[in-house]
Formats: C-alpha cells, structure tokens, sequence
C-alpha cells in the first residue's frame, strides 16, 4: 500500500490541498484580518472551536487557520459533486439527527493522528454568540485531550452590499480572532455523562468570554 492509498494520508493531503483553496477563495472575495493565530499549537492534536454566524465562516476559517483543518460538517452539505470535493479536501461528514458512530471515530482519527479538528459547538448556523453549545465538543477534547482554540470570525453584520444573507458583502472585512488554549477536563479523565455536562460549561464559559474579548479588539 503507498502513502497516496493511506486514508489518513490521503485525509491530511487532501486538508492540505483545501487550506490552499480557502486562502485563495477568502482573501479574494474578502478582506480577511487574522489575529492571534500564533495561539494555535504548532504541531499535535487541537480543536478549533468556532462561533457560527455566516455560511463562509468554516471555508475562511480553513483559509487562515496556520494549520489544515478538518471540519465536521452537517450531511446536507455532501449532496451533488460537493460530496467528493469536500471529501477529497478532508472534510467530515457528521448526520446530526443521530449519534453518527463513523463522523465520531473519524474526528477522533483526525485528533490521534495529530491533526486539527474544526467543530461549530453551536451545531449549526444562527446568532453566532456561542449562546447554546451541543454537548459534542466536550466529548472530542475530554475523550481525546486535545486543547481546545475558541475563534471568533466578525464581520459582515451590515445588510448593505450583500448579495445573499448569510454572506457578508464582498470585499467587506472579516475578522478572525484566535484565543488561547485550553483544556476542557477536569483533569481527572472522566467520560461521564456528569463530567462531560461540567466540560461543556467550562468549555462554554471560556468561549463565551473570548467572543467578548474579540469584540472588544475588533470593535465589532
């Protein structure tokens, strides 16, 4: 079997080859301003926590992240030939009706491998403000203890100039702001039911706090 027939291989080039296209795509049809991208650990396993307004914001996520990422994303998405690019640039399909055990252990591939895993705790796109988290983030960084990097991505709020709503207008600038690193267990390494409700508090006040940060920094 050659490296280019390894899954995991295949997985990592292909995140590789979708961080190229997301530098291409966001900074030539916005204005993308990155900050504290320094915050993301160099090397290892880490999940990129990410508040959820726009439907671009996992494409400029990959596009200025300094690592590939790879995003769990609703099955919705895989539908036409969506399906195989998305697959081919190492994004993950996840059926969010149900425990979907193969979205699991592939994000959980993705984190034992050493990669970056992209997840928006919110579940799917609304305010953006981190105000109701599903309880699947705290199972990834508890079950694996990856840190988690809170990312906040502002910008766009305005009406004017867009061309469709849940874009923000072309050439506007977007903001995407990296926070420090955590841990969200307790230390213990419990899995519980209780232990993961505990994490997804910790874990929810923590990005809670960095969107505020953000806000503040970015004057959004």
């Amino acid at each position: 079997m050659t490296d280019t027939d390894t899954p995991g291989v295949a997985t990592r080039r292909g995140a590789a080859v979708g961080r190229g296209i997301g530098i291409g795509l966001m900074y030539g049809l916005w204005k993308p301003r990155v900050l504290g991208s320094w915050r993301v650990p160099a090397t290892g396993p880490v999940i990129l926590a990410v508040n959820h307004a726009h439907n671009i914001d996992g494409p400029m996520l990959m596009g200025t992240a300094p690592r590939p990422v790879h995003f769990l994303i609703k099955k919705e998405a895989f539908v036409g030939p969506l399906d195989p690019f998305l697959r081919g640039i190492g994004q993950l399909k996840v059926d969010r009706s149900t425990t979907d055990r193969t979205a699991i252990t592939d994000a959980l591939g993705v984190l034992r491998d050493g990669g970056v895993l992209g997840i928006f705790p919110e579940g799917s796109r609304g305010e953006g403000d981190f105000a109701s988290l599903r309880a699947g983030l705290a199972y990834f960084a508890v079950r694996s203890g990856a840190p988690i990097v809170p990312v906040a991505v502002l910008g766009g709020a305005e009406r004017k100039g867009r061309l469709i709503s849940a874009l923000p207008p072309l050439r506007s600038r977007v903001d995407v702001v990296f926070g420090d690193a955590f841990e969200a267990g307790d230390g213990s390494g419990r899995r519980t039911r209780k232990a993961l409700d505990e994490a997804t508090v910790r874990i929810q006040e923590r990005l809670t706090a960095h969107l505020a940060g953000a806000r503040r920094l970015t004057g959004r």
